[in-house]
């Protein structure tokens, strides 16, 4: 492990943990690093704002919109006479973060400031354009933090409001932040477009290994009909193998079941068994981190550990969810443990962890909508999984479509 900040170094010297046996790096050698770290919003404001000169100003935002001193941003601006902000437009889970997954805060006004709160949950296109026009807003700002995978929802908010700023006739500015697992490589299978729904737009990687800007960039150049007209105010002081423990930034959760940067570490591929009979750790203090179900055994973490997957092992564990799937009863399977972030592939693992659960556990079965063809971008790993493919096979089976996204890809990368 790298770039651990001393903080964190010594909490796991104190508790004794492998992370800390294991962690070496920059961060160690360089204490300042984080400090030299500023955000997309940083270097606006420290600009007093002049991208957003002259102009009314609406923000799609969630609690990760902070600032190094944890005040939210919609905050900051609308008490600072250098901005006009006039409206704040809220994603999945709502702009104050009050809704579950799948939910939102529908339209109101923000007690704290005053200002009209729009809700863009499950809006595009046309509508949402129109949700644009009515908030009188001439340029449109985004500033969430992402967690670095296809299917997280946040980064087709930016696509569908690129899209619609653009019918709309708006500026659209992307505040970056930090890619949490790095943004050292894409990873995974790629989207094909006949499978596009919330969880995924546009054809690329599973893993995606860009910032919200570099996307919005990608967004803007391959996949809009219409380009919007676009500024992305980038971070300094980033680099593309930091983890989000270099950046020096306190981490709020973007959603309800991504506690810390950890659970983004593994999400990538363990989300994969939201489209299986298994729960994916929901309701737990471990989501993405502890998988299981009822007459589950031992059997599933042996043999995931014969696989020498890199970078990570698994314990026999058990629990018993709050929610979701399996509430309240108490069920068997793995705890994911990652001993080395630089040598661990998320997406390789969760493939391993689906074929080994379908080889030990008998009552293994996907959704009956198959969403797990959503989730990875076609038929591709759920058909080949069932057909008896090992994990060499099954990640094989991209690589060709994953090089053809990686030369796309590079083209709109902005940081070393």
């Amino acid at each position: 492990m790298t770039h651990l900040s001393r903080r964190t170094l010594l909490a796991a010297t104190a508790a004794g943990t492998a992370a800390a046996a294991t962690t070496t790096g920059a961060a160690a050698a360089d204490p300042t690093r984080g400090k030299k770290l500023r955000t997309g919003f940083e270097r606006l404001a420290a600009s007093g704002y002049a991208q957003l000169d002259g102009e009314r100003v609406g923000i799609v935002t969630n609690p990760t919109g902070i600032t190094r001193d944890v005040r939210h941003i919609v905050d900051v601006m609308h008490a600072d006479d250098r901005v006009d902000l006039v409206a704040v437009f809220g994603p999945e889970h709502g702009f104050r973060g009050t809704a579950q997954a799948g939910g939102s805060e529908g339209y109101y006004e923000d007690p704290a400031t005053g200002l009209p709160v729009y809700d863009t949950y499950q809006k595009s296109g046309q509508p949402l354009a129109d949700i644009f026009t009515q908030s009188t807003v001439d340029t449109v700002v985004f500033d969430i933090q992402d967690v670095g995978a296809r299917f997280y929802t946040y980064i087709w908010t930016l696509f569908d409001c690129m899209q619609a700023a653009a019918l709309a006739g708006k500026r659209f500015v992307v505040l970056d932040r930090p890619n949490p697992v790095t943004g050292r490589a894409a990873l995974g299978p790629i989207l094909h477009k006949e499978f596009a729904t919330f969880v995924g737009r546009e054809p690329i990687s599973q893993a995606h290994g860009m910032t919200v800007a570099e996307l919005a960039r990608l967004f803007n150049g391959e996949y809009l009909s219409t380009p919007v007209p676009l500024e992305t105010v980038l971070m300094s002081g980033w680099r593309r193998d930091d983890f989000y423990d270099a950046s020096g930034l306190p981490w709020v959760p973007p959603s309800p079941n991504m506690p810390t940067p950890e659970t983004a570490l593994v999400y990538s591929g363990t989300c994969l068994f939201e489209g299986t009979n298994l729960s994916e750790g929901r309701g737990t203090t471990r989501p993405f981190e502890l998988l299981g179900a009822e007459g589950i055994g031992r059997q599933w973490a042996a043999a995931a550990n014969e696989l020498g997957l890199a970078g990570v092992d698994f314990r026999e564990a058990y629990f018993a969810p709050t929610f979701s799937k399996f509430q309240g009863k108490t069920v068997g399977g793995v705890q994911v443990h990652v001993q080395d972030r630089e040598d661990f592939d998320p997406v390789r693992t969760g493939i391993g962890l689906l074929i080994t659960a379908k080889r030990t556990w008998s009552g293994f079965a996907w959704r009956p909508d198959n969403w797990i063809d959503k989730l990875t971008g076609s038929t591709q790993v759920r058909t080949m999984i069932d057909a008896g493919a090992g994990v060499d096979e099954v990640v094989g089976g991209w690589q060709d479509e994953l090089d053809a996204f990686r030369a796309v890809r590079r083209k709109y990368l902005a940081y070393r």
